[in-house]
């Protein structure tokens, strides 16, 4: 369990969807699940691979280096403690391991990107990026915040 910006961030020892992906970030890596079946990476984690519908997959390691595909900037804080960060940027990081992969055998020209969504930080991971350094296509790699012994969260800094 860790606490972020005064909320309890909790991983059941039986959570076997989220639980490996927060042990690899407590050791600074970055994780995403990979299906066992066809291969597939996918960002957004869950029991089902969303190209083939398999249960099986396993973590898979990747650098944490990408670009920056879409962004927002939070505006209004839902969560009273992310008040002092107003105005911040949540992004969408395309990362380098799954660009571009064809998909349903290439029909059409379909295509599928490995896609994480997170904050986009400073050196310092406790400061948000300043609005005005944000934009698409900027290259991004991943920091971790460390919340506790057992916990980290991972979020993006620009890099070059």
């Amino acid at each position: 369990m860790g606490e972020y910006k005064g909320l309890q961030l909790v991983v059941l020892p039986t959570d076997s969807e989220h639980r490996g992906f927060y042990e690899e970030a407590r050791q600074h890596r970055l994780v995403v699940q990979r299906c066992t079946a066809c291969g597939m990476l996918r960002g957004a984690i869950g029991a089902g691979c969303p190209f083939c519908t398999s249960l099986d997959w396993s973590w898979h390691p990747v650098s944490g280096r990408g670009e920056i595909y879409s962004y927002a900037i939070v505006t209004q804080a839902v969560q009273p403690a992310f008040q002092v960060w107003l105005p911040y940027p949540v992004v969408l990081v395309e990362l380098d391991e799954q660009r571009d992969v064809p998909w349903r055998d290439g029909a059409e020209g379909e295509t599928v990107s490995l896609r994480v969504v997170a904050n986009l930080v400073t050196a310092d991971p406790t400061v948000p990026e300043s609005e005005q350094n944000v934009a698409i296509g900027k290259r991004v790699e991943a920091c971790f915040l460390d919340l506790d012994d057992t916990m980290a969260l991972p979020q993006f800094r620009l890099i070059e």
